[in-house]
C-alpha cells in the first residue's frame, strides 16, 4: 500500500525519520503470527483495476500473529492497550505508521468491530508536541491539549488523522504465549476516510522507515528480520497466513534464491531490481529491449493486491500470455473491464511466468498469477502504470516463504505451500 506523508498544509512531504523511544522487551529469539482469512463473498464484483485503487488508499519462542484474507487485503490480528483490546489491520510493508480507528471516531469509515477506546487502557500515553518525538513528525500542529496531532496519507485520498501515542502491543506466539511490546509508537485516529471496507480497522506499518512497527522492534528478538507465508486467496478461509519476526523467520534451505534490497532515499518501501519476466520461454526485458534496468525499480509490498508494471512491460505480458493460452478471453463483461481474463470453472494449467530478480529467479504459477473475481472467471493479477518503476503485489508473493532480512540487506525467496505451517 502506497503511502505519502502530508504536513498539516497538506502539500506533499518527505517521508520524515522519527526519533523512536527505546523498546522495554525481553530479549527471546523471535516469534510468528498467523494471518487468519476472512471469508471473501463473491456477492460484489472487484476487479482487479478497483482491487488496486483500494490498495492504493489505504523450536523456540517465535512471535506470530494471525493473519486474516479479505478482500485482496491479508488482516493481522494483534492486541492493544492495557488490557489488550483485539484489532485487525491491514499487514502492510509498504507504509510505516501503525494506526488504529479510535473513539471518539465521528468521521471515520463505517467498521463493524468496536474502536479502541484510549481511556480505557492503562498503558496508553499521548506523545506531547513539546517532546522531540513529535518535532520529528512535521505535522505542526499542537492540539489545545499540547498532543501531538499527525496526519498521514496514503496515494490515493485515504487519510487518517488523529493523536500520536505510546501503547503497549501484544503479539501471540508459536507456543501460543504472549508477546509484550512495550512503548510502541502508534497512530490513534479520530479522522480516516478512504477506501476502506468494514472488517479493517487500521494499518499495520512493516515498512523499512523508522517509525514502523519492524523498526521499532529492531533486533530485541534476535536480528532485524522478519518473514511471510501468504496463503493464496482460492484457499479455504479457516486456512491461515503466517508472518515470523527474529531470528526464527530466517528463510534457509532447499531452493532459496536471494535478491539485494536497494537502499533509497525513500527508507519505507522494500526496493528490489526486476531484470524482466518471462512467460514460459519467452523473457521479456523490463525496459524492452535494453538490458540495462535501473536498481530498485520495483518493492514488495503486501498491501497491494495486484503486480504492477510500466505500461510497455505489462503490455508485452498480457500479449504473451494471450498467446500461451488456447482459451477465448473474455471481451464481453463490463465488470471486468480492460483485464486479461478468461471463463472456467477452475483455474489455468498455464502458463508458468517467471520473474527474474536480480540474482533470484522467482516462478509463479497460475495461482499466483490469474486471481477470481467472481464465480467462473479467473483474471490475470496484473495491472499497469505509467511510471518507470512498478510494485510487487500480495497475489504473486502467495506460497512463497519470504524473507526480508534488514540486517544483511536481502530477500529471500523459499517456495512453499504456505498452507501447511511445518
Amino acid at each position: 500500500m502506497t503511502m505519502v506523508v502530508y504536513p498539516t498544509s497538506f502539500h506533499l512531504a518527505t517521508i520524515i525519520c522519527l526519533m523512536l523511544l527505546p523498546l522495554h522487551i525481553s530479549a527471546t529469539e523471535g516469534f510468528s503470527v498467523n494471518l487468519i482469512r476472512k471469508n471473501s463473498s463473491h456477492a460484489h464484483v472487484l476487479p482487479l483495476r478497483r482491487l488496486m485503487e483500494l490498495s492504493a488508499m489505504e523450536k523456540t519462542l517465535t512471535p506470530q500473529s494471525p493473519i486474516y484474507a479479505y478482500l485482496g487485503h491479508y488482516l493481522m490480528e494483534l492486541s492493544i492497550g492495557t488490557p489488550p483490546f483485539k484489532i485487525y489491520g491491514i499487514a502492510d510493508t509498504g507504509s510505516d505508521l501503525t494506526w488504529t480507528s479510535c473513539v471518539p471516531c465521528n468521521n471515520c469509515y463505517k467498521q463493524r468491530n468496536p474502536m479502541f477506546d484510549p481511556q480505557k487502557s492503562t498503558t496508553y500515553r499521548n506523545i506531547s508536541c513539546d517532546s522531540k518525538l513529535c518535532h520529528k513528525l512535521d505535522t505542526g500542529v499542537c492540539s489545545p491539549q499540547k498532543r501531538c496531532n499527525y496526519t498521514y496519507a496514503y496515494a490515493s485520498a485515504a487519510i487518517t488523522r488523529g493523536v500520536l501515542a505510546q501503547e503497549t502491543i501484544t503479539l501471540s506466539s508459536t507456543k501460543g504465549k504472549s508477546v509484550p511490546l512495550k512503548g510502541i509508537v502508534f497512530g490513534c485516529g479520530h479522522n480516516n476516510t478512504g477506501g476502506f471496507n468494514d472488517h479493517e480497522m487500521g494499518i499495520i506499518g512493516l515498512g523499512g522507515g523508522p517509525v514502523s512497527l519492524i523498526s521499532q522492534m529492531g533486533s530485541s528478538f534476535g536480528g532485524k528480520r522478519f518473514s511471510q507465508c501468504l496463503v493464496p486467496f482460492h484457499t479455504d478461509v479457516s486456512v491461515s497466513s503466517k508472518m515470523s519476526f527474529g531470528k526464527g523467520s530466517k528463510v534457509s534451505g532447499k531452493g532459496v534464491v536471494s535478491t539485494p534490497l536497494v537502499a533509497k532515499q525513500d527508507k519505507t518501501p522494500y526496493f528490489v531490481t526486476l531484470l524482466g519476466i518471462s512467460v514460459e520461454n519467452t523473457y521479456l526485458h523490463f525496459n524492452g529491449s535494453s538490458q540495462n534496468v535501473e536498481k530498485g525499480n520495483m518493492f514488495l509490498d503486501s498491501g497491494t493486491p495486484p503486480t504492477i508494471l510500466p505500461t510497455q512491460l505489462y503490455d508485452q505480458v498480457v500479449a504473451q500470455v494471450r498467446s500461451e493460452v488456447a482459451m477465448k478471453p473474455v471481451t464481453d463483461d463490463p465488470d471486468l473491464g480492460p483485464q486479461l481474463c478468461y471463463r472456467t470453472k477452475n483455474n489455468l494449467r498455464g502458463p508458468v511466468l517467471t520473474a527474474h530478480f536480480e540474482g533470484a529467479d522467482v516462478k509463479l504459477s497460475p495461482t499466483q498469477t490469474f486471481i477470481s473475481p467472481k464465480d467462473g472467471v479467473f483474471c490475470l493479477g496484473f495491472t499497469n502504470t505509467s511510471s518507470d518503476g512498478g510494485v510487487y503485489g500480495n497475489f504473486a508473493q502467495s506460497n512463497y516463504l519470504i524473507g526480508f532480512d534488514l540486517d544483511r540487506q536481502v530477500v529471500s525467496f523459499k517456495p512453499k505451500d504456505c498452507t501447511k505451517h511445518k
